[in-house]
């Protein structure tokens, strides 16, 4: 008889604890990406870096848009930057339509496991953008290549990194 009865209320408590851990699995997928830089997942800081080193790497810029009629480039194709010091580079978007619009940005960085020491002091990226007809903007990205780069030997070859965006059409 205690069988019949802790069977249901054991497989009521499996349910909850997976329910329970659909929803935490996005925002612990979110820190894990952040703390490691997986997936090309960069880090997002508050302050510069004190260290700012000779030894330089070259930034590439890719830009691209997704079912709005905007026109989307960097000012900028590559840069050559110190490791350390702190870098803007500006993004020019046009909306060449007839009509307010509404876009996001996301990217990623090539090699992913650069991410990590990819730091942004400021960027547009994922916030809500209102573009009006015929409005172009500029927006800035603020960021450092990370020192602590040099320690890890398995960065050692990268000399070029490619940092892609795309901006996508606003749902609500």
């Amino acid at each position: 008889m205690q069988n019949k009865t802790l069977t249901p209320i054991l497989l009521a408590g499996i349910f909850f604890l997976m329910l329970g851990l659909s929803f935490a699995a996005v925002p612990l997928y979110d820190l894990f990406c952040k703390v490691t830089g997986f997936g090309g997942t960069t880090q997002v800081s508050r302050q510069a870096p004190e260290l700012v080193l000779d030894q330089k790497v070259s930034v590439r810029f890719d830009t691209n848009v997704n079912k709005l009629p905007w026109n989307f480039k960097a000012k900028t194709n590559v840069m050559d930057v110190k490791i350390g010091q702190v870098n803007s580079i500006e993004f020019e978007v046009e909306n060449y339509g007839n009509e307010t619009t509404y876009g996001v940005a996301s990217f990623n960085v090539s090699p992913s496991t650069f991410g990590k020491y990819y730091s942004k002091l400021g960027c547009f990226c994922f916030e809500k953008q209102t573009l009006e007809p015929n409005q172009t903007v500029e927006m800035p990205v603020v960021f450092y290549i990370d020192p602590s780069i040099v320690e890890d030997p398995g960065m050692a070859d990268i000399d070029t990194i490619t940092l892609s965006y795309t901006f996508f059409k606003y749902i609500e």
